[in-house]
């Protein structure tokens, strides 16, 4: 078992924290507190919405609500550690004999009385060898109605691949060292600039958690580095892991001020449709990944205009199966940090909190920043915490951006919630359809409302089936255009499940 993935020169620092340090005071490492899964049935608030079809409302959003849980419960049981050792039937003499690697996730620094800290987060693990058959079991776990076997050769590849990247065993209680150096500027990359200096070793000042993680703040060596508080370009160093060639990344040294681009993944940078199952665990484990429409024009549009932009990329999914979507996002959309479900977000209801942890934690990190948000609405996590991190954050929340992804597929009859932007401008947020209604907004200047789309917020639950309750269509269309029956609109199977509660609350059942 290796204790330290290097031995080398190291840069002794004086803290570590799991949030900034604000004022240069050393906070003591902590572990992300899950907060309760949110109820995602509505809450009856007045006497209008009382009686039968709030009833119904809410039991037909409680069954779409629980289709998206048993989605995330696929995500939200990946094997870690022991459970991978055990499955795969591995004595500790074979784990010994693999080789260390390290899953190094890009990240932000910011800047304090102190100078510039850096949050560190990475998994080190270490990966069996397992057969093409073995794999090819694992994988067929992760797919509905199909098989690794029955899949084209590059799709089965891509299936296997992803499944050897969750079928790891996380090493705790291991020493990291990184070393940092100044990283060459990317083309077409915004206000991204390279630094004089900031070449230096560290290692981390703490072990790995027993899942193999760590996650915290750490103090640079400021040589050569311009103040945070007296620039807006994104300095950018590369980083190395010692003693191991996988754990290669990129730090982005955020200034005090500018926007950051907070953006989810699925479903609006990438065509996932995770409001269908089979689709989205097909998208995910074994079709290529592929660009919503031309979203990456609109990206490399803000950032070639805007020269203080930082990108953070944000996605619930486990961190073991996060490397395809790292790839995809550095070869399709501007550089920037990226984060991730940590390991010991285990289970569905942290799966519904995560967001709120990570969102917070960023905003936290940089008190003057303003800040875009931009994800669909078939994430009812979303639907919650954009609006909410607006009113706790007035002046930081610039934008909100939802693709109403509703009003462009077929395959989404998810409910959604718009109570959270009650009391909200409109020119802070708008429901969208296709990326060119983002073309022309002033984004720098808070103007993110394109007039000429239409919105039909309601500040209730959306989109449920049959014009259920008051006002209950797209956000983007009225509500009699969103009307939609049993096998006319594509309701299916979702549209016989409302009429067996609808039936249900006729006859007793319920």
């Amino acid at each position: 078992m290796i204790n330290h993935i290097l031995l080398a020169a190291v840069v002794t620092l004086p803290f570590i924290s799991a949030a900034p340090a604000p004022n240069g005071v050393a906070v003591a490492p902590e572990h992300p507190l899950i907060t309760p899964a949110p109820t995602l049935v509505p809450t009856k608030t007045s006497n209008e919405k009382r009686g039968i079809i709030s009833d119904i409302e809410g039991a037909v959003s409680s069954l779409f609500a629980s289709a998206s849980a048993d989605y995330a419960s696929i995500f939200s049981g990946f094997p870690i550690g022991g459970d991978v050792q055990s499955k795969l039937g591995l004595d500790s003499s074979q784990i010994a004999a693999l080789p260390t690697q390290v899953l190094n996730i890009p990240n932000y620094a910011n800047w304090t009385n102190q100078g510039w800290n850096l949050r560190f987060r990475a998994n080190v693990f270490k990966q069996p060898n397992l057969s093409e058959s073995t794999l090819n079991d694992l994988a067929n776990g992760f797919l509905i109605g199909t098989s690794v076997q029955s899949l084209p050769p590059a799709e089965a590849s891509q299936a296997r691949n992803i499944t050897a990247d969750i079928y790891v065993i996380q090493q705790g209680n291991q020493n990291v060292t990184f070393s940092l150096s100044p990283a060459p500027t990317p083309p077409a990359n915004g206000g991204l600039v390279t630094p004089q200096g900031g070449t230096q070793v560290i290692t981390y000042p703490s072990p790995t958690t027993p899942e193999g993680d760590i996650d915290g703040f750490v103090q640079l060596n400021n040589a050569g580095l311009i103040p945070g508080n007296s620039t807006t370009q994104i300095q950018i160093l590369h980083e190395e892991v010692q003693g191991t060639a996988t754990g290669n990344a990129t730090a982005y040294l955020v200034p005090n001020t500018g926007t950051t681009i907070i953006s989810d993944i699925d479903d609006i940078l990438r065509i996932t449709q995770i409001y269908d199952p089979k689709n989205g665990l097909d998208n995910t484990f074994a079709k290529p990944f592929v660009p919503w429409m031309n979203m990456p024009e609109i990206y490399r549009n803000w950032s070639s205009s805007l020269t203080d932009l930082h990108f953070h990329y944000l996605t619930t999914l486990p961190e073991q199966a996060t490397r395809s979507y790292m790839s995809f996002i550095y070869n399709t959309y501007p550089l920037g940090s990226f984060d991730t479900r940590p390991l010991n977000f285990s289970n569905v209801a942290a799966t519904f909190s995560i967001r709120q942890y990570l969102l917070e934690r960023v905003f936290q990190t940089f008190p003057q920043r303003k800040f875009v948000l931009v994800a669909d609405t078939s994430n009812s996590d979303v639907m919650r915490d954009y609006p909410q991190l607006a009113h706790d954050y007035p002046n930081n929340v610039q934008c909100i951006f939802l693709r109403n992804t509703s009003a462009t597929d077929d395959l989404d009859h998810f409910p959604y919630d718009t109570s959270g932007f009650k009391g909200l401008k409109q020119d802070q947020y708008m429901f969208f359809i296709v990326p060119d209604d983002l073309k022309g907004l002033d984004i720098a200047n808070g103007k993110c409302y394109n007039a000429s789309i239409k919105q039909n917020v309601t500040f209730s639950y959306q989109g449920l089936p049959f014009g259920i309750g008051d006002g209950s269509g797209s956000a983007n269309t009225s509500a009699a255009t969103a009307l939609r029956v049993a096998g006319a609109g594509g309701w299916g199977v979702w549209g016989s499940m409302a009429l067996a509660v609808l039936g249900a609350f006729a006859f007793g059942g319920l």
